[in-house]
């Protein structure tokens, strides 16, 4: 791909239904992104969500979620990042809100989601610093928090990520596997269909130019937004197979939970990872062929279903999850 600046990207298509393909690019490098909904906290219903602030300072917030009838025992906490390629959405957007209070009352879990700072406003490593600072609130302020201090188990702590928050919830990994987080413990990583990606084209990549869901141009596109100025699609925070240094892992990371599916222009690069992790000593659970597209979950419950099925048994029975 060469340099990611602006002037490289494709033009916008403003007749397309994909959102990705809607991110206008300006001459100037700023962008114009398509309107999503967002909804608010849930004061009522089936599962309650409130936000309360992460840094005031960089615009960093969280969105808890807690299911309005809790459980005898105390529930295990899920801290959670959206995708959108760095560059779209929030915690608030409606089909991930959905997302997160289905998940809080399937697992059941209390559900914490991250609403980080975008690219290219801040590209990466923005997000991951924001990453890092959620995992540090589970050390430094979650006990004080009066639905984790009452129906939480600290000592049951998952990161978890979608698509580009797959790669942010493995970075976060990364940069604090080394840190002591009492009264928190982190006991996994889940990383659903990552995002990842390659100079080089894979086969499923090949195939994507007309991908309903992250054809090749936007793949491309975000990417291009996303990166540090100046980097290729081999930079190790799109690429950690080829260029992150095997330093990075040392110590060993969490076991992880890798969930990704046939479907998905991105499978081949999750598979790579599975095997890159497990080749690093990493403990990975692979269940990586499902047929579905890439984000299902997030239109399809019975996709969705699967999905919080793998993930609830992979918190509930320490990581056994049939491949």
């Amino acid at each position: 791909m060469g340099e990611a600046t602006a002037s490289a990207l494709p033009s916008p298509d403003n007749s397309s239904t994909n959102l990705f393909k809607q991110i206008a690019v300006h001459d100037d490098g700023t962008i114009t992104r398509p309107f999503v909904p967002v909804a608010p906290p849930s004061a009522a219903g089936a599962v309650l969500s409130r936000d309360v602030p992460l840094d005031a300072s960089l615009g960093t917030s969280l969105r808890l979620y807690l299911p309005n009838v809790p459980p005898p025992s105390r529930l295990p906490v899920i801290l959670f990042f959206h995708g959108g390629g760095f560059v779209l959405f929030s915690s608030g957007t409606v089909f991930y809100h959905a997302s997160c209070e289905a998940m809080a009352a399937t697992l059941p879990a209390i559900v914490v989601s991250l609403d980080y700072r975008l690219a290219p406003e801040h590209r990466l490593p923005a997000a991951y610093d924001d990453a890092v600072a959620a995992v540090l609130w589970l050390r430094d302020a979650a006990a004080g928090d009066p639905w984790v201090s009452a129906h939480g188990d600290l000592s049951r702590c998952f990161v978890m990520g979608s698509s580009s928050g797959a790669n942010m919830a493995f970075n976060a990994g990364v940069r604090t596997k080394d840190l002591d987080l009492t009264p928190a413990t982190v006991r996994g990583l889940m990383l659903h269909q990552p995002y990842l990606g390659g100079v080089e084209r894979t086969p499923s990549e090949d195939r994507s130019a007309d991908d309903a869901m992250l054809p090749l141009e936007a793949n491309d596109k975000l990417w291009s937004l996303a990166l540090p100025a100046g980097a290729d699609r081999d930079h190790e925070f799109c690429n950690p197979a080829k260029s992150m240094s095997p330093e990075a892992l040392a110590g060993g990371l969490p076991r992880c939970l890798v969930t990704g599916s046939d479907g998905d222009p991105l499978i081949d690069r999750q598979r790579e990872l599975v095997g890159w992790l497990r080749g690093h000593g990493v403990e990975v659970v692979a269940k990586t062929d499902l047929a579905v597209s890439h984000a299902a979950e997030l239109f399809v419950p019975e996709i969705a279903d699967q999905l919080f099925a793998a993930a609830r048994a992979f918190v509930s029975a320490g990581g056994d999850v049939n491949p």
